[in-house]
């Protein structure tokens, strides 16, 4: 229950915002009190906003009440600025507009858009962003921007600072400014003439000062976001330039960036990389030097010690010789990238030349062979996530970023390494951008008492005084300064320069409400107050470092909780009940039934992006099988044994359906379904005109009946229940487009027997009922093995979901088991003839074929039969998940968020699962068939 003045701005804000959009319940907040660092606040209002006028609305109402406001985007922040025991206003979902501009030279975006999505619309003009975090996949503008974000190859010349445009921003007072609109500007320099007047004045104080001047100068040259951006007084001289500078970095405590336009980058095609092993640091930093030097070839310079190679040893793929170095090894992964095949060829020979006299354990051999490249690069991103992986329970992964002078690398990394023994984290490991002398080092501290908070404490303070004291380096080069390096600001800048950042801090934000003691701040304790508490909960998820990459890729992330946030609320809840806290684990449980359980689709996609490989799907699936009462095992049971007759049951539905449609029409079926929904609930299903006909009786064509090419055949219980609707352009039933097509390419098609009792059991794991789909599974390899003669012949099946339950869970090596379109694009495609379709298609790719690696068959697949086909940006699993787009249509709403406006301009869309193709119809206002109905329009036999 809020009290005081978060009550008063609660009831306030209400009268702007939709109440959907602003959460006060111990979830939500709990939720989003978790970023990517070691701390944890709960906010006591998160509000999801989606426009300038909402925000200006916010910063109004609070700075009314004195109330701190924070903001967050994506929450893969590392260093505590995205996390807040006040307002929190998230800016993700509801800003995702984005504007290539002059050919690609440019690009305007707002925060809530991830930034490969910005590197994926730049890709057709040869440009990206410059900005390229290791997060990008993740991680969006708003926290790239806010953090001035770099990574492996931008270095200092193409991070956000280097290359802003311009800015649209709101300050604390609620004034936007657009810097690159001229009429905003000239009226800006009327109405904030003081402002501006007062950092004019603060250059001339820095250009006096030469002592200072040199420091700001020198310490640039670094990477370095400790701190704002003091270089912004001395690289411009209109203030308004000075302004837009000083918000790159400023992590949300000067104003709200509402927009950014950037200067891209070219993108260049060629490649080549090398994995040069060292024998010790020494003579890996000289390597390092010389390559610094010439930053216009190397592109990229991986500093990895014997630590980090040996945390990735023993994983597939990786180079022999990293088992066999000694202790003292490091090594380098220099990459060099060029215009062209030939520039490409004279950068690695000047490369070899330059630095084939420094001593090396195996030589220097680059490669431009994509797949050998990326596997080294693979080595290197392995390595954050095989600690994490690696850890004991309830320990905390910390991946902390320095900087230190080129010339001083190796005397810092080899300090460094010392530190680790003093202070006992021996599994530490070190690894970094070199050329920039950027490190990273990641070790697992456990804040479960005060002593080892206290060694906490006490190693970071040494590491401060290594780096900031000793060598003048950089405390935070690239992941920002956050709350977990606040209180050593003042340290690494002096005090003359502090005070010029708390004077900053004062001309934009007088009242303090903006993200308080995040960058400036007068607790010396705050980094360690407020620490994350990991406990374990489930073996499923305990290894979860709570990044946020799973993020991206989840259906529910804009209407519930993503995986981080279901793990983290599983955590809370297995503390809960540890501490025998009855009255809020229920509250918890409560809540978590709809957000947590009811709106996770199971599909796994999160595991796809999560570095140390957790599908929080699983999770899900585990908790409602533990959940299954005795009357659910046994009525899973029962409809297992009985699928045939629980089939005919759910045709005779659909029937009746068909006949209350085929007389009152669309809009009044719509009507009276949902007024049942109403009355009955989400067991009555959410009707569209694009919801399925009964399938009528099922015909079972042969194909090429006497041919020797044969193949058993089985079609999901999808296709045997439903037919398309009859807005389709293609009503046949799936099956009969299957055998036409493999008819044309001249195979027989062989159905197992008793086919209407089988299925692949989806349906009953999905809902927690494992014994009855194991049955099912079972029952289905007993059928496939005695129709393809033990294996003789391949297995198709015409339903993604279907073909890859099956494969996970039939391991009987003699099955060969294949979708469908797979199986044309591998195998029976050679006898076919393609004639491509004229025409622009959409293509959807189910979560589960893209969780098998079919993403690029599939699209092979299309491309056959239609000149252009769009694979539209953002959207992972649609959210249907079998029957939730029928119970909870809200879900697949909101994951196909944005697939309208993507595919406008196609004449249809094509995936590979029934139920799939009913939510996709609905949402993009073209219909989606299954994409054998493309590949049977576009083929004809071979003659």
């Amino acid at each position: 229950m809020l009290q005081g003045a978060y009550r008063e701005f609660h009831q306030r804000i209400l009268e702007t915002l939709p109440a959907r959009r602003v959460f006060t319940d111990p979830l939500s907040t709990l939720a989003y009190g978790t970023d990517a660092s070691c701390y944890r606040l709960t906010p006591k209002v998160v509000i999801k906003s989606e426009s300038e006028d909402e925000v200006r609305a916010i910063l109004r109402e609070a700075a009314s009440l004195q109330l701190p406001v924070t903001f967050r985007a994506a929450g893969t922040s590392l260093s505590g600025q995205a996390v807040s025991d006040s307002i929190l206003v998230v800016a993700s979902h509801g800003w995702k507009r984005l504007q290539v501009l002059d050919d690609g030279r440019a690009i305007r975006l707002q925060p809530g858009v991830i930034g490969a999505e910005a590197n994926a619309a730049l890709l057709p003009y040869g440009r990206k962003i410059g900005p390229d975090p290791a997060t990008i996949n993740s991680a969006m503008i708003g926290g790239i921007v806010n953090n001035n974000s770099s990574g492996m190859c931008c270095g200092t010349a193409q991070n956000s600072y280097r290359t802003l445009r311009s800015l649209r921003l709101l300050l604390a007072d609620g004034t936007l400014l657009d810097t690159g609109d001229a009429a905003s500007v000239a009226a800006f320099r009327t109405s904030h003439a003081g402002l501006l007047a007062q950092l004019a004045a603060l250059r001339q104080r820095v250009l006096a000062d030469d002592a200072l001047a040199a420091k700001i100068a020198r310490k640039y040259k670094m990477k370095n976001t400790t701190g704002y951006s003091l270089n912004a007084l001395l690289d411009f001289a209109d203030p308004v330039d000075m302004l837009a500078h000083l918000m790159v970095g400023s992590e949300g405590t000067l104003g709200f960036v509402a927009e950014v336009t950037y200067h891209t980058v070219e993108e260049h095609p060629h490649k080549a990389s090398a994995l040069v092993f060292y024998p010790d640091i020494q003579t890996a930093c000289d390597a390092v030097q010389r390559l610094a030097q010439h930053k216009d070839v190397v592109s990229s310079a991986e500093l990895l010690d014997r630590a980090s190679l040996r945390s990735v040893e023993n994983k597939a793929g990786v180079p022999e010789i990293i088992r066999t170095l000694g202790p003292d090894a490091a090594a380098i992964l220099i990459e060099t990238r060029a215009a062209s095949a030939d520039s490409l060829a004279a950068n690695v020979a000047f490369i070899e030349q330059h630095i084939g006299d420094i001593a090396t354990l195996d030589g220097i051999r680059f490669t431009s062979d994509a797949a050998e490249y990326t596997q080294f690069w693979n080595i290197r991103k392995g390595m954050f996530p095989s600690v994490g992986a690696m850890r004991a329970a309830e320990t905390t992964v910390i991946i902390e970023d320095v900087a230190f002078p080129i010339e001083h690398l190796a005397e810092g990394t080899l300090k460094l390494q010392a530190l680790f023994r003093q202070f006992g984290y021996h599994e530490a490991i070190i690894f970094g951008h070199a050329l920039e002398g950027n490190l990273h080092f990641v070790f697992t501290p456990n804040f479960s008492g005060p002593a080892e908070i206290a060694r906490y404490e006490a190693f970071l303070e040494a590491v401060c005084q290594l780096v900031a004291v000793e060598y003048e380096g950089a405390l935070k080069a690239e992941h920002g300064t956050g709350r977990n390096m606040a209180p050593f600001v003042e340290l690494e800048w002096g005090a003359t320069a502090f005070r010029l950042m708390q004077e900053i801090k004062a001309l934009f934000d007088p009242a303090g409400i903006l993200n308080p003691d995040v960058i400036i701040t007068a607790d010396k304790q705050l980094h360690i107050r407020d620490l994350k508490p990991i406990p374990a909960a489930n073996p499923l998820i305990d290894k979860c470092i709570e990044c946020g990459f799973c993020e991206v890729m989840c259906p529910s992330r804009a209407i519930t909780l993503t995986p981080r946030q279901r793990i983290v609320a599983n955590r809370e809840m297995a503390q809960l009940e540890k501490q025998g806290d009855s009255e809020q684990l229920a509250e918890l449980r409560r809540a978590y039934q709809y957000a947590g359980d009811e709106t996770c689709t199971t599909c796994g996609l999160c595991e796809t992006a999560c570095p140390v490989g957790i599908n929080t799907g699983s999770l899900t699936s585990l908790l409602r099988e533990a959940g299954q009462s005795d009357i659910g095992w046994a009525t899973a049971n029962t409809l297992a044994s009985n699928f045939a007759t629980a089939a005919a049951g759910a045709r005779l539905g659909l029937k009746a359906l068909d006949t209350l449609h085929a007389v009152a029409g669309d809009a009044a079926t719509g009507a009276i379904m949902r007024g049942l929904r109403k009355v009955v609930g989400r067991k009555i299903p959410y009707w569209t005109p694009y919801f399925p006909r009964a399938a009528g009786k099922l015909q079972l064509a042969t194909g090429q009946a006497h041919s020797q090419r044969q193949v058993v055949y089985l079609p999901s219980c999808l296709t045997r229940t439903f037919a398309p609707a009859g807005n389709m352009p293609d009503s046949r039933p799936l099956n009969e487009v299957v055998a036409s097509v493999l008819g044309k390419a001249g195979y027989r098609l062989i159905y197992p027997d008793n086919l209407a009792n089988l299925c692949c059991g989806t349906p009953f794991k999905s809902k927690g009922a494992a014994d009855a789909a194991q049955q099912k599974v079972n029952e289905v390899e007993a059928a496939l093995l005695a129709a393809t003669e033990n294996g003789r012949w391949p297995v198709i099946i015409d339903n993604g979901v279907c073909t890859a339950a099956l494969l996970d869970g039939i391991h009987d090596p003699r099955l060969r088991i294949l979708d469908v379109t797979t199986f044309v694009q591998e195998e029976a495609a050679q006898y076919l003839r393609f004639v491509p379709q004229d025409e622009t298609v959409a293509l959807h790719v189910v979560c589960s074929m893209k969780k098998k690696g079919q993403s690029a068959s599939l699209n092979a697949l299309a491309r056959r039969c239609a000149s252009k086909v769009i694979e539209p940006a953002g959207i992972t699993c649609c959210g249907f998940a079998g029957d939730k787009g029928f119970s909870h249509p809200e879900l697949n709403e909101s994951a196909l968020t944005g697939l309208q406006q993507q595919v406008a301009g196609c004449c249809g869309g094509f995936s590979t699962s029934a139920t799939c193709e009913i939510g996709l119809s609905s949402h993009s206002g073209i219909p989606y068939q299954h994409l054998m109905v493309l590949v049977d329009k576009a083929s004809q036999p071979l003659r």
